[in-house]
């Protein structure tokens, strides 16, 4: 028999985090949202409940989890706020993933022990002003000059590669062709702080304005030949492992943001009155929240199975791509509906829901859009 219920690890751990969301980031991001200031407070009491280190060794500072305690994390966040949950989503799938994934021993010392503390924050440096959903487009170059890479490019939608504590940015670029004339890509590290990196002022979102998002450019930025990450001219493939991944991620992420427009919704639903009767008596908000309680519902089993699935080191990029799909599609749907049922409240910045609508688009573009998640289900079925 399946059995679908969490295990006891798992579950304290999701009450934990359940409990910090609602005690500590929910009364304050409200005025971290409207001012667009990035929470280094919420950002440092997470690092230290070890939420940041959540799927690595404890050897390399983490706390020993694996990457489905990071998803459960990443949902019970961000059904309070998105912000805060991509934060952590890019600092740990994207920022120090990749280092202990790839990296060399030297390099896992170096920086491993301050990115799963917290202390310091990782970012991943792939998508260009004109290379989005066509990763392999990317023009940012590095060339090898004696024992350093001269790195040239811009980068575009960088997430916390510009805070206070960022303390790396791992650059997808072009090192040279291949034997059959195709771009060869490698991943390099470089630390913030170098000169010719240069990050630009915060992006004016629609959404997720309490997270820190830039554009980078590197002008003969200089940084030492040991900071290859991995093997030369592996760069693709480590990088669409790591968005392999990064959709589990962002599908957990897009549950919590469903889940919360269910809370929500529920409760104003119990609260508002109409006509005399609470609107929670209507049939027409009934089925409405019914609907969206069975997305949220189906999302969830999606992500699961593809997290179940990478944890047994099994096949997972057509199940990554459905529960990205699906689950993305469950936010939009949910803030959608949880805005109508608000009415005019939904549209106003501090009820819950007014974030929640405007977090939830990108949820449909980031970390591959819609359409490539379709492109990737009918590419694993053999079209």
């Amino acid at each position: 028999m399946l059995d679908f219920r969490l295990p006891s690890e798992y579950e304290d751990l999701r009450k934990t985090v359940e409990e910090f969301a609602r005690d500590e980031v929910a009364p304050v991001i409200g005025d971290y949202y409207e001012r667009c200031e990035f929470p280094y407070p919420i950002v440092a009491k997470m690092g230290q409940m070890g939420l940041l280190g959540l799927p690595f060794p404890e050897e390399h500072g983490g706390m020993g989890g694996d990457y489905f305690a990071l998803c459960i994390t990443l949902e019970e966040l961000a059904r309070v706020d998105s912000s805060v949950a991509i934060t952590v989503e890019a600092a740990t799938s994207l920022g120090a993933m990749p280092i202990y994934r790839y990296g060399t021993d030297e390099q896992k010392a170096e920086w491993l022990p301050s990115l799963t503390s917290g202390q310091k924050l990782g970012a991943f440096g792939l998508t260009e002003p004109g290379s989005g959903s066509d990763a392999a487009a990317l023009a940012t170059t590095a060339r090898l000059e004696g024992d350093e890479w001269v790195i040239n490019g811009t980068k575009a939608f960088i997430t916390n590669s510009g805070t206070d504590i960022t303390g790396l940015v791992t650059v997808a670029a072009v090192t040279g062709t291949r034997p059959d004339g195709r771009k060869e890509i490698s991943s390099i590290i470089v630390p913030s702080g170098t000169p010719g990196f240069t990050v630009s002022k915060k992006y004016s979102k629609v959404g997720w304005s309490a997270s820190d998002t830039r554009e980078l450019s590197f002008q003969d930025c200089r940084v030492p030949a040991a900071n290859l990450l991995g093997t030369r001219g592996r760069g693709f493939a480590q990088f669409l492992r790591t968005l392999d991944e990064g959709r589990v991620a962002i599908a957990a992420l897009s549950v919590g943001l469903a889940q919360g427009c269910v809370d929500e919704s529920v409760r104003y639903a119990h609260e508002r009155e109409t006509f005399g009767a609470k609107i929670g008596t209507y049939q027409a908000i009934q089925f409405k929240i019914a609907e969206m309680e069975a997305r949220v519902h189906t999302a969830r089993l999606a992500y699961y199975e593809a997290a179940s699935r990478m944890l047994r080191g099994e096949p997972f990029k057509k199940q990554a791509a459905i529960a990205k799909l699906v689950s993305s599609e469950a936010a939009m749907d949910n803030a959608r509906d949880a805005t109508q049922i608000f009415g005019g409240y939904g549209f106003m910045n501090e009820y819950p829901v007014g974030r929640f609508y405007r977090d939830a688009k990108i949820l449909e573009i980031g970390e591959g859009t819609s359409e490539v998640q379709k492109m990737l289900i009918a590419r694993e079925l053999g079209l």
